[in-house]
């Protein structure tokens, strides 16, 4: 239970501190001073959104702290668990367990355990299938909670089965597709027969190509500059040193080497008149090498970024199709280990079936007897449980929705269909109410449960929410004197004005004061008659 909400800088209340009691604790007030607040900053604690423009005006950062006593809890420290959240303007969010920095979603996941907040808005939930499984299970308790974890552990297994037949492509049709591309790259790529260093090759052809002309005639002035100037200079030259190479050794020598630049140019002529036949390509040829170089390109993009990568892909494919072809008795085995698992799933799945279907024709009558003493006495729930042979789900194969008659004569409807809020409040409570007994979550939270009943609804409501805080502690914020009377403590909550800043306040009220704030919120007036009318309501909660 919650023993200690304090609360800082949230809307209009500047630092407030609230003890809060077993039982049933009810808070009333005036319009506006706060009341709703108090039920944000239970919702900040837990997890829950938080706007920056909820932070006090001229305030830097709200704080949110709440003591729990839970002395079952590994976590509590002589029985207490102190959580806190911190949230400034700029963003940061500091939330904490016992000291130890968490993340939102491990406080939510925390605080989900030990309190359930009922908001304005929340009466929603019921609209949710999901939280219609949730309310059967739980009045249903233990019986279903030990077939569910038997079922999640096949479930589990189940899953982890298809998964891995999946990857080893178990399904029939989904492994002949794999192999059948796999087949098609590689014969893709073998048609191809790439050679390393082959693409290097036909790009220096294609070079050569793109500057033929170029180079053709560059190496015609080459050819010519050494035919007709440098071979036949130097031929005279030797000649002319032949003349005198006798009388010195030095002219002799110095012919030598002038001879052997000769027949160095001789060859290099050669070896150009030969590049220039290099130089000349036939149409086919250029064809075949653009050609062959756009397929290289598009089995690179393809497959790899060079030709000894795609070679290796081609190696990679080779074995992949070898491994999948291969698979089928390993795959075999996994899907005779499936279907083991799936009688399994099924007959668990029929178990809860049995136990859900007799669970909801209980938790139905009591809904139904609790929603003819909240004054809805036409009212009739009906829980369908639906076995959903095709449908494989985490908790079982049922589908739960709640449907309601609330006239005679008409049909039933899912309850989406329910417009009226106080007919959705009654019925939350009315559902509360039968599962209260197996409901794990300590504390239970109403804000204005009241909205839209009055007279003896009003009064049943009351006496249910007083039934329900014997089992949990319960808060609720109310206008109404009927539920207000019921409380076993009673708070108000009132606003001032100090230092020019309206300040939201808050008092544990003495009987005398609780009659009175009972007598104010029945008629507006505190006087002999409704003290006398408050002392009544009271007394009836004195004798439930």
């Amino acid at each position: 239970m919650i023993t200690n909400l304090h609360i800082k800088n949230i809307g209009i209340i500047d630092d407030i501190e609230i003890d809060f009691n077993k039982g049933l604790n009810v808070l009333t007030g005036e319009t506006g001073a706060g009341k709703t607040l108090i039920i944000d900053s239970l919702q900040i604690i837990s997890g829950g959104r938080f706007s920056k423009e909820m932070i006090r005006k001229g305030e830097t950062n709200s704080f949110v702290e709440m003591c729990i006593f839970e002395p079952k809890s590994p976590l509590s420290i002589d029985g207490n668990i102190i959580i806190s959240r911190e949230i400034n303007l700029n963003g940061r969010n500091m939330c904490k367990i016992n000291g130890r920095m968490v993340t939102v979603n491990e406080l939510k996941e925390f605080m989900k355990k030990f309190i359930e907040i009922h908001g304005q808005n929340d009466n929603q939930i019921l609209l949710e299938e999901s939280q219609h499984q949730k309310y059967l299970d739980e009045f249903i308790g233990k019986e279903i909670n030990k077939l569910k974890e038997e079922y999640l552990n096949y479930y589990l297994e189940y899953n982890k089965i298809k998964k891995a037949l999946k990857e080893n492509f178990g399904d029939d049709k989904e492994r002949q597709r794999k192999i059948d591309l796999l087949k098609y790259q590689l014969k893709e790529i073998e048609i191809a027969k790439l050679d390393p260093g082959e693409e290097e090759e036909l790009q220096e052809k294609r070079k050569l190509m793109l500057n033929s002309e170029k180079i053709v005639n560059s190496l015609n002035e080459a050819n010519n500059a050494i035919g007709e100037n440098a071979i036949d200079l130097i031929s005279n030259t030797i000649r002319a040193l032949e003349k005198i190479e006798s009388f010195d050794e030095k002219y002799r020598q110095t012919n030598t080497n002038l001879k052997n630049i000769y027949y160095e140019l001789q060859e290099l002529s050669r070896d150009i008149s030969g590049y220039k036949e290099q130089t000349y390509f036939e149409e086919s040829e250029r064809e075949y090498i653009e050609t062959r170089l756009d397929t290289i390109f598009s089995l690179k993009r393809k497959y790899g970024n060079s030709i000894e990568e795609i070679l290796n892909y081609k190696d990679d494919l080779a074995k992949e199709i070898d491994r999948i072809e291969n698979l089928e008795e390993y795959n075999n085995k996994l899907k005779e280990n499936l279907k083991e698992v799936s009688q399994s799933l099924e007959t668990y799945a029929k178990k809860m079936h049995v136990i859900r279907e007799k669970g909801a024709k209980e938790l139905s009558k009591k809904i139904n007897e609790s929603l003819k003493e909240l004054e809805m006495k036409n009212a009739k729930i009906n829980i369908h449980v639906d076995y959903m042979d095709e449908e494989i789900f985490d908790n079982g194969k049922d589908k739960i929705i709640f449907y309601i008659c609330t006239n005679f004569g008409e049909d039933e409807k899912h309850l989406s269909k329910i417009a009226s809020g106080g007919e959705m409040s009654r019925i939350m409570l009315a559902i509360k109410t039968a599962i209260a007994t197996s409901d794990d979550v300590g504390v239970m939270v109403f804000d204005e449960i009241d909205t839209g009943i009055s007279g003896k609804a009003a009064n049943s409501v009351a006496e249910k929410l007083h039934s329900i805080s014997k089992m949990h502690q319960v808060l609720c914020i109310s206008h109404l004197p009927n539920i207000a009377a019921y409380a076993d403590y009673n708070y108000f909550i009132n606003k001032k004005v100090l230092n020019e800043r309206t300040q939201t306040g808050i008092k544990l009220l003495n009987e005398e004061e609780v009659l009175e704030e009972i007598a104010r919120i029945s008629s507006g007036e505190v006087n002999e008659t409704t003290i006398k009318y408050a002392t009544e309501l009271r007394n009836r909660k004195i004798a439930s």
